[in-house]
Parts: C-alpha cells; structure tokens; sequence
C-alpha cells in the first residue's frame, strides 16, 4: 500500500509538470502567432501571394515575417507544424484527470453533499460530457450560426454557463472548475486535432499536386484559431482554480465561473485590438474589474435557491464569542484523520500539504487558512469525506471572525 501511495504521488507530480511545461509551448506559440497575424503590414514590393510581412527582432537577429494567405507557388521541402503542443496538453491534462480524479473520486470528484453517485457513473458522466461537448461546439460552427463570430460566440458562452452549472451539480467544486477547463480545453485541442491541422494538410497536398487550395479551408481554420485564442485565460484560471476555494467551494461558484469566462475573454479582446493597430481599449479593463468585483460579493453571498438555510452565526445562535474549545472540537473530529503526523486516511503517508492540525498551537497557526478552506467555503475537507456540517463550518467562521485565538 505504502509503494503505490508513493508511486502514485510521484506520478501526479510526474505528469502536471509535463502538462505544465507543454501548456506554456502550446499558450506562448498560440499568443505568438496571434501578435504577429495581427501585426503584419502590407507593404510594398512583397511577393505574390504574400499578405503582410512583419519584421521582428530578438536575441540579437533580425527576422522577416510574411504570411501567404493561401500557399506560396512552391512549397519548400521542410515545414514546421505547430500540433504537439496542443497534443501533448491535453493528453497530459486528461491523464491528471485519471490519476487524481478517477482514481481518487470518491475524495476529489464525488461530494455526496452534492449528488449521491456511485465512481463508475460519475467517472462515465465526465468523459461523456468531454466527447459531448466537442460534438455540440462543432455542430454550432458548422451551422448557419457559424457564419456570424459574434453571434455563436454568444451561443457558445451559454453552452459553457450550463455546463458550469451542470458540473456544480454533480461534481465536488473542486472538479467542476477543473472539468469546465477540461470541457474548453478539449474544444481548442480537437479544434488544432481536426480542423486546423488537417486543412492545412489538405492545402499542402493541393499545392504539391499543382491544384488551387479551396479558400474556406483557410477561413475555417482561422476562425477555430481565433476561438482558441479567446478561450485561453479562462481555461488557464481553471486549470489553477484549486488555490482558490473562494471560488469553487462557494454557493454561487457556477455563475462565478461564467463572470471568469467573460474576463479572460475581456482580456484577450484587449490584446487582439491593441496587436491589431487599434490602440488601448480602457474598457475592457473597467468591465473586468466590475465582475472581479461582483466575483467577491458572490464568494460570500449566501445561496437564494431552493429554500436552503444557510449557516451563520446569528442564525445557529452563536451570540456569544465562539470559544477555542468549540473550534477545536470541529477540527478533532472532521480534519484532524488527514491533518495529523499519522493521518488515519488509507493510503496517506503524510498531512496534506503538509498541513498539521493535531495541537492547539497547530490550529491557532492555520486558523486562516480553516476559514477559508472549511469556515466560509466547502472546499474542505474534499468531497466532505469527513461529513462536516454547516453548524460546523459556522462555528470555525464565526471562531476566526471572533479573533482566532480565544
């Protein structure tokens, strides 16, 4: 048992940080070529065919950058494909989603707070709505609506706001941020897989056998790019959303997710008009600190459906200064199995994190991080394995709003 904690362990650390270093290639070659489509001049004198040219300088030489809208008239011997990228990051990604999520789902993917389903069902429901979602996002493109960016767009951010709340209804908030990411992020990757990559087959065969490249090819490859490059930062904070319990592990954490769309897309509208020549836009800015902003009232605001009380210190009668004693009750018998020298959860060989709560001074030293991992979100413990309730979580908020250390 001992073994395979270990060598699990390791290969989760193995593959995040194969995903990590082939995310950053797939991200910086994806904004990179965004900048300089978006940058390129057409000047005079350029070859036919050529579109705009760029010229470039970095590590002390000069590059000169033209694009051919369709294919040059002789295609050289050699290209580079800019695919394993894309590849190599979601293969990774999906194989942290098997080895943390699967085969830990009864701790990350499963609350039973949230939805009473068996591992096989839930681990069924995430890689089907992974398959579903490509199919719909394709369908949409292909559609008539497909011909307007704006309008799909619009359809497409409410595919995504329903899948936030279809995630949060069945999944942990842990996983379904992760999930929403994943959801996107196999969008973009079968975008490059069977768009992308492929039509640009198409056009060099068409080249080498001395035909005419039919134009849409081009144009739909181009559109699929641009989708990848507004859903990159959003993708990104999902991908990196389980530091932040206040958004996942909150009542409102779906429509939390769906504000946290339209900022990174906010952001990256910036940054296509400003590479575009269009100057700096002020008000995708103001937009985005406006939701960030909604975003922290949210984290707090208590849930307005389905009649559910939600526990408070008033409400639960705390009138009094909550005492240490009672806090530290709640972390004895709800965290202390995992948080201890000696966790008593199978299979875990250390704290999490290394994160001990077995003594007074321990407690009081990660009373912070108590309210906000398990007093004002439910982001502890994971998938409430431990059952804590909302009386409880109430009496470690109301303990740290109180001072902490009584």
């Amino acid at each position: 048992m001992t073994d395979n904690t270990i060598f699990f362990e390791w290969l989760s650390f193995a593959i995040r940080w194969a995903h990590v270093v082939a995310g950053i290639a797939w991200i910086g070659s994806s904004f990179y070529f965004i900048a300089l489509d978006l940058g390129l001049k057409k000047n005079p004198g350029l070859p036919e065919g050529v579109s705009g040219e760029e010229w470039q300088v970095h590590g002390g030489g000069f590059y000169r950058m033209q694009k051919y809208m369709v294919a040059p008239a002789e295609l050289p011997e050699h290209l580079v494909w800019f695919k394993w990228e894309s590849y190599a990051t979601w293969l990774t990604g999906f194989l942290m989603l098997v080895v943390i999520y699967y085969f830990g789902a009864d701790l990350y993917l499963i609350d039973l707070a949230v939805r009473d389903v068996d591992a096989p069902m839930a681990i069924a429901a995430s890689v089907a709505s992974l398959a579903v979602g490509w199919v719909i996002y394709d369908l949409l493109c292909k559609s008539p609506l497909g011909k307007s960016d704006t309008r799909l767009m619009v359809v497409l951010f409410g595919v995504l706001v329903a899948m936030a709340w279809a995630y949060t209804q069945l999944f942990t908030g842990r996983a379904a941020f992760l999930h929403l990411g994943a959801f996107t992020a196999t969008i973009m990757s079968a975008n490059v897989f069977f768009i992308i990559i492929p039509n640009q087959k198409i056009v060099v065969a068409e080249m080498k056998a001395g035909r005419t490249p039919p134009a849409h090819l081009g144009i739909q490859a181009k559109q699929r790019s641009l989708h990848n490059n507004y859903l990159t930062l959003p993708v990104i904070f999902f991908m990196l959303s389980n530091h932040y319990p206040l958004a996942f592990a909150t009542a409102w954490n779906w429509l939390i997710a769906a504000l946290i769309f339209l900022i990174g897309v906010l952001i990256r509208h910036f940054f296509y008009i400003k590479h575009r020549g269009g100057g700096f836009l002020v008000w995708p800015w103001v937009v985005s600190f406006i939701l960030f902003v909604i975003i922290m009232w949210l984290s707090s605001a208590p849930r307005l459906s389905d009649g559910e009380a939600q526990a408070s210190p008033s409400v639960l009668g705390f009138t009094e200064v909550t005492s240490f004693a009672e806090a530290r009750e709640v972390v004895a018998a709800r965290c202390v199995m995992c948080h201890a020298g000696e966790p008593a959860w199978p299979g875990m060989e250390a704290p999490p994190k290394g994160v001990r709560l077995d003594s007074d001074v321990a407690i009081a030293l990660h009373a912070r991080e108590i309210y906000l991992q398990a007093g004002v979100t439910s982001a502890m413990p994971p998938g409430n394995v431990s059952f804590i309730t909302a009386d409880e979580r109430a009496i470690l908020a109301a303990w740290y709003r109180e001072g902490a250390a009584r």
